[in-house]
This record gives structure tokens, C-alpha cells and sequence, in this order.
């Protein structure tokens, strides 16, 4: 990799769109020989302002280009029996070709029980431990959004994946460990770091690769980053910040994705495309 002064910016908006635009095409052609439209359920507990918008979103692509949603939403007050309850009446029903489970849930309740209850082949979310399996063990299975939608930009920017130093700093089941294992499949040598790790700059400081999924704004400062590394941010906080200090890290990095405008939309266009696959494999 060479030593940039400015960074190119890995536009997931104009890769979403593309997605968009072939999903269209397939959910047509489906339509004419099923006369049905794919069909995505969501399923949203309590009252959070936030999920709300990211449930909304998501439904408003559905219809774009051409799949059908249908929203279950339940009060705060649900119980996890009830919500798992809920679940599997969505994976016993033919019409339906995928399950998005909004998180976070309630604190009362146990996600990752409601998750185990999405049937795997509806598990367009990539939630589940089958999901998470699969991607491990390079299956067939649908990937966790994020991480699906990171692989995708890295793609398409033709960013060599094998052989390469990629450091993830997050742990989270559906984000960080979901895309070291990604990553692994496709020959890179990977390193996982998290709140505890000592020497984090270190760490960063010698990857190829970084993936910042950690949650904190601005965790990796711009200086650490290696000249000519490839930054992919999948974080977002108040005031379009995300985990990574951008201004300084563009200078160094050969590619970056920007906050908003990188993994956000790559994150919904996955989820769209995946129900669509979803809905031709059933």
C-alpha cells in the first residue's frame, strides 16, 4: 500500500444503491413468477425513538424496490416468552421469507433467546448462532449485516483481504466477532481488540486493515493509523462522529469510509438483499 495524503472515500451510499437497483430487478421477476412479493416481518418491543426510525427505514427500502413488510410491534412491558412466542408464529408462516428482530431489546429481556427462536433460513439479520456458525465455518448461511455489508465495500473497492494484518476493535456477537471470522475466511490474519486490551494503539497501528465497531466516538485516534491502511468505521454518535478520529486518519489511510454515508447504508441494503435471497431459496 502506498502513502496517500488524502484518503479515498469508500462510498457505501453509491454500493447501496447498486444493490437497490438489482434487488428491484429480482424481486420483479420473482413477482411475475410467483405472484408474490418477498416478504421481510420486523418485530420492534417498547418505545425507543431510535428503533422506531431504524425499523422504519428499513421497511421504506423494502417497498422501494419491490418486497412487502410486515411490522410487529409490542409493548415495552413484553415478556420474553411472549416475544419468543411472537417469533416463532413469523417462522412457522409460508408467507413470510425473513425476520429482523430490532435491537437493543428491552433490558428485561433475553435477546439472545428471542434471537434463537428466528428460524435460520428467515435469519436474514444474521443473528442467530447458526448464522454465526456459518460464517465461521464459510456456510451458506445469511451473514450479520454489518459485517456482510463491510465485506461488500471491501470488495468493491478491491481491497486485498488475504494476506493482510486486520485488526477489529469490537466484540459485539452480531458486529465484531461476526466480521473477524469474515475476515479469517477470506485468508486474512486477524486480531480482535476490546475495552481490555493493553497497547491498543499498537495493535492499530500495525493493521492493513482496521475495523472500528466499538462504540465509543473517536476510540481510534488518526495518528495511529498506518500510512496507507484501509479504515472502515462502523460507528455513529451525535454530531455525524463515529469510533474514529476522521480528520486526522483520512491524511494517513489509503481508503476510508465516511460518517454517515459508509456502513449505514450498507448495513439496510444487506438486510434487503438478503431477504430477497431468502425468498428465491424457499
Amino acid at each position: 500500500m502506498g502513502t496517500p495524503t488524502t484518503a479515498r472515500i469508500m462510498d457505501g451510499t453509491a454500493l447501496a444503491d447498486k444493490l437497490y437497483r438489482r434487488v428491484a430487478e429480482q424481486a420483479e421477476q420473482f413477482f411475475r413468477s410467483t405472484g408474490r412479493r418477498p416478504l421481510l416481518a420486523t418485530v420492534l418491543v417498547g418505545d425507543d425513538p431510535a428503533s422506531h426510525t431504524y425499523v422504519r427505514m428499513k421497511r421504506n427500502r423494502c417497498s422501494q424496490v419491490g418486497l412487502q413488510s410486515r411490522s410487529v410491534q409490542l409493548a415495552a412491558s413484553t415478556t420474553t416468552a411472549e416475544l419468543v412466542g411472537h417469533i416463532r408464529e413469523l417462522s412457522a408462516d409460508p408467507a413470510v421469507d425473513g425476520i429482523l428482530v430490532q435491537h437493543p431489546l428491552p433490558a428485561h429481556i433475553d435477546e439472545r433467546a428471542a434471537f434463537e427462536s428466528i428460524a435460520p433460513d428467515k435469519d436474514v439479520d444474521g443473528v442467530t448462532k447458526a448464522s454465526f456458525a456459518s460464517m465461521a465455518l464459510g456456510g451458506n448461511g445469511f451473514h450479520s449485516c454489518t459485517p456482510g455489508g463491510i465485506i461488500r465495500l471491501l470488495d468493491a473497492y478491491d481491497v486485498r483481504i488475504a494476506a493482510s494484518r486486520a485488526v477489529v476493535v469490537g466484540r459485539s456477537p452480531i458486529l465484531g466477532k461476526p466480521m473477524g471470522m469474515l475476515l479469517l475466511s477470506r485468508d486474512a490474519t486477524v486480531t480482535y481488540c476490546h475495552s481490555h486490551t493493553t497497547d491498543l494503539a499498537e495493535h492499530v497501528r500495525s493493521a492493513d486493515i482496521v475495523i472500528a465497531a466499538v462504540g465509543r466516538p473517536e476510540l481510534i485516534r488518526g495518528d495511529w493509523i498506518r500510512p496507507g491502511a484501509v479504515v472502515v468505521d462502523a460507528g455513529y454518535h451525535p454530531g455525524n462522529v463515529g469510533d474514529v478520529e476522521y480528520q486526522v486518519a483520512a491524511q494517513r489511510a489509503s481508503l476510508i469510509t465516511p460518517v454517515p454515508g459508509g456502513v449505514g447504508p450498507m448495513t439496510i441494503a444487506v438486510l434487503v438483499d438478503q431477504t430477497m435471497r431468502s425468498a428465491q431459496r424457499r
